[in-house]
């Protein structure tokens, strides 16, 4: 059949790509899948999301971008993703929109009006212990000790002949696990784990933070067809703007690289858990060595309906296993991505 034929017969007559008809023909299919994919019926296909015609990327930063130039850190990422593609002999299409919400100063600010103290700064500045904050970090610190197969003797060894009680409320304690990832836990430092954890405390728990940072991200959200892709804390923030924005968001695909959303400690604190309801697709990729994306997003460490697509198999190239471009190049996470953009 050549093309012409197949435009007859599309169209049921002689017909251009562009007409009216089969633009509504095209609109009837896709919804006519989502909806069957809703059901439970028939999973959505990489097809039907291009159908969407895709005119939006949103990328949502982790931490620790304080002081950076937005512009510089979004042309980091699509650089990542250009180069990812180029191994897959393909590039980004054109046309396509591309915000990056910066909230890496206002983040800033709420770590210096807060003022937690992290446990190595405890002894030093003799400041008062966040009691809640000490919890949340000594139960990410003992998941990551256990996920990175540190023994208990080499935290023993930290810990020293210490005559306190071991704990999670005991700084001295949580240190000493600390300091054992450091030492043991495949690239990611005491200090880096800290910061991480002391920011997402601050995200999930207090709502002043919360809602800014989400009023940041959701302004560059519309309801134009968009694939959105969240980084370590930025896939905590976009996953909780997603399932609870009232606008009538369209999302066909929401990728989420090295995310902690696994972690008990940070899932709790945004139950109850359930799949964004704008979002058509969900797919996680993860490196088994990132200490900060701890488990895949499954039945296990993330029950929601439907399931979540997880890739365990990226190999982050990064010093840490955990660094965004890391991701963005991987082979796999870039055909996701181009399949969803393709128009």
């Amino acid at each position: 059949m050549n093309a012409e034929e197949s435009r007859t017969s599309a169209c049921g007559r002689p017909c251009s790509s562009g007409s009216t008809e089969h633009t509504a023909n095209r609109r009837h299919m896709l919804q006519s899948a989502l909806a069957f994919a809703i059901a439970g019926v028939l999973p959505m296909s990489r097809a039907a999301l291009a159908a969407g015609n895709v005119t939006r990327l949103v990328l949502v930063h982790g931490r620790s971008q304080q002081g950076k130039d937005p512009a510089a850190l979004r042309a980091e990422w699509m650089d990542a993703l250009r180069r990812g593609a180029r191994t897959l002999g393909h590039a980004l299409p054109v046309g396509i929109e591309v915000v990056l919400p910066f909230y890496g100063d206002a983040l800033e600010a709420f770590t210096e009006q807060y003022d937690i103290p992290l446990t190595a700064d405890v002894q030093t500045r003799g400041a008062a212990i966040d009691e809640d904050f000490l919890a949340f970090q000594a139960e990410i610190a003992e998941s990551v000790r256990q996920s990175a197969g540190i023994s208990d003797e080499l935290v023993d060894a930290e810990y020293g002949p210490n005559p306190r009680q071991k704990g999670p409320l005991n700084w001295e304690w949580v240190q000493a696990i600390l300091r054992a990832i450091d030492k043991h836990g495949g690239g990611m430092s005491q200090s880096a784990l800290e910061l991480f954890t002391r920011d997402v405390f601050l995200y999930t728990t207090r709502a002043g933070v919360r809602d800014e940072i989400d009023r940041i991200v959701a302004s560059q959200v519309t309801e134009a067809p968009t694939v959105v892709i969240g980084h370590s804390l930025g896939s905590v923030v976009a996953y909780n703007i997603l399932r609870s924005d009232r606008r009538s968001l369209n999302i066909p695909l929401f990728v989420t690289v090295g995310s902690p959303l696994g972690i008990r400690a940070i899932r709790d604190q945004l139950r109850p858990l359930r799949f964004p309801p704008p979002v058509q697709a969900w797919y996680n990729a993860f490196d088994r060595r990132d200490v900060v994306a701890l488990h895949s997003l499954d039945a296990t460490n993330f029950p929601v309906v439907p399931a979540i697509d997880n890739n365990p198999t990226v190999k982050n190239h990064t010093a840490n296993r955990h660094g965004i471009v890391g991701y963005l190049d991987d082979p796999d996470v870039v055909r996701h991505i181009l399949d969803a953009l393709s128009v």
